[in-house]
């Protein structure tokens, strides 16, 4: 099959290697012209663990190319894939559709012959319709689809996600689109991969649907971490006891301080835009992402009363700023409101993150001090905190760390160290949710 994937950011360049890497031809285009020449160069502009050698095999195989030219590559093609972006805009949270109506344009103009036109990007319900009455306005005499198929790949997995994909949603009723899909996914019926063919709005629909509800799971479960502090319960306990229920399931219910990335934030205020301009105003979500906003505002405090309540001329040391590992993605991440909320309290501001340091520097208040390593980070430090839990640090050799700081205080956001280990080493501990219920709140709820 001969693929046109529009867009080479994220979900584009990840989604064309694959493709490519299934046997396709693919030709990734996107109009930043730095780009392309970078990826043309081998050097790819995001980390995601394995794509680099997938790029490269692919390039090296005339599978995968990558230009700036659209028209070109159209021609021809079998399926052309939207993957641009569709960020928050700026005033009502919606999901901004100009790249999306923008590439809709000039694919209509490109295009030779029958096509099926993919909507890969996260986009709102209806936006195939009008995606597809714009190519129809262009081209009234040409025969094409538009179908939906909603991307599911987590950053840092993306490579695995594509290739061994928990379900494919393709949403057209068009069954000439539905046979091209299935040749283009064929290469998966290998794993028994389950393709859900639904409508175009259903396939729209499900990937907010889905992205909505997990951010529900992580913002309920971060709350019951918040009661556990206050009754003497421990939440990671709560959270297997719940996850063993098949009808829960325990992904997703990992106390931290809150959800970020580029799907979550955008997706969760998408959707609540769309609901209330249907007439359903959806008060879950809506709260769900107003608790979420809190919670990581709420973290800076919480390092705040780690450190005896004021942090002001003090050196804090931030180990994380991702919004998760194995990505170097800063999109609503945590640490940004972190590291404000210290910054703002007069403190002094010292980071580290294996990847995401430079796409920081944009985000975070000026002054921060990067470092080369968790250690001299945590160097002189009045406290450290872990915001993301990259694997290097769950094994920290505590007894150096202790000896760099200038005081042995250790918040845990992400409650990768047991309690008691850290104590015994002498550090002042905080984490989430597994707090020890004190005497005198115990005492209290015993007279209650």
């Amino acid at each position: 099959m001969k693929i046109v994937m529009v867009g080479s950011g994220y979900v584009g360049l990840v989604s064309g290697a694959c493709f490519a890497d299934f046997g396709h031809d693919v030709v990734c285009v996107d109009k930043h012209e730095g780009k392309i020449a970078a990826l043309k160069r081998g050097e790819i502009p995001i980390f995601e663990p394995g794509l680099a050698e997938i790029v490269r095999n692919n390039v090296a195989a005339n599978r995968l190319s990558f230009t700036t030219e659209l028209s070109g590559a159209v021609a021809g093609a079998d399926a052309v894939f939207i993957a641009v972006g569709t960020p928050s805009r700026r005033g009502d949270g919606f999901a901004d559709l100009s790249y999306v109506y923008a590439a809709a344009r000039e694919i209509g103009q490109a295009l030779s012959g029958y096509t099926v036109i993919v909507t890969k990007s996260t986009v709102p319900v209806g936006t195939g319709d009008e995606v597809e009455r714009i190519v129809r306005e262009i081209r009234p005499d040409l025969s094409f689809a538009v179908v939906s198929n909603p991307e599911f790949l987590r950053e840092g997995a993306a490579i695995a996600d594509f290739k061994r994909p928990d379900r494919i949603v393709i949403g057209t009723e068009d069954p000439r689109a539905q046979q091209v899909m299935a040749d283009i996914y064929r290469p998966l019926y290998l794993n028994s991969a389950p393709i859900l063919n639904t409508s175009r709005r259903t396939a729209e629909l499900t990937k907010y649907a889905a992205n909505a509800f997990l951010a529900t799971k992580i913002t309920f479960i971060n709350e019951i971490a918040d009661l556990c502090e206050q009754v003497g319960a421990n939440v990671q306990d709560v959270a297997r006891g719940m996850g063993l229920d098949n009808r829960i399931g325990g992904k997703f219910l990992h106390a931290g301080p809150g959800y970020g990335g580029s799907c979550f934030p955008k997706d969760t205020l998408a959707l609540i835009k769309t609901a209330q301009d249907y007439g359903t105003p959806s008060r879950i979500v809506e709260t769900v992402a107003a608790v979420n906003d809190q919670r990581k505002r709420a973290m800076g405090r919480k390092v705040v009363a780690a450190c005896g309540g004021s942090v002001r001329g003090k050196t804090i040391a931030v180990l994380g700023l991702t919004f998760k590992p194995d990505t170097d993605d800063m999109r609503d991440a945590p640490s940004i409101s972190v590291v404000t909320a210290l910054t703002d309290a007069g403190a002094s501001v010292r980071a580290f993150d294996p990847e995401g340091m430079e796409q920081a520097k944009s985000v975070l208040p000026a002054g921060v001090t990067y470092c080369s390593d968790a250690y001299e980070c945590v160097s002189g430090a009045d406290a450290a905190v872990i915001v993301t839990e990259w694997n290097i640090f769950r094994a920290l050799d505590l007894g150096r760390v202790k000896s760099l700081m200038a005081e042995p205080v250790l918040v845990d956001l992400r409650n990768i160290y047991r309690p008691e280990q850290v104590r015994e080493k002498g550090f002042v501990y905080a984490d989430i949710g597994r707090g020890i219920l004190e005497p005198a709140k115990a005492g209290a709820a015993n007279a209650a």
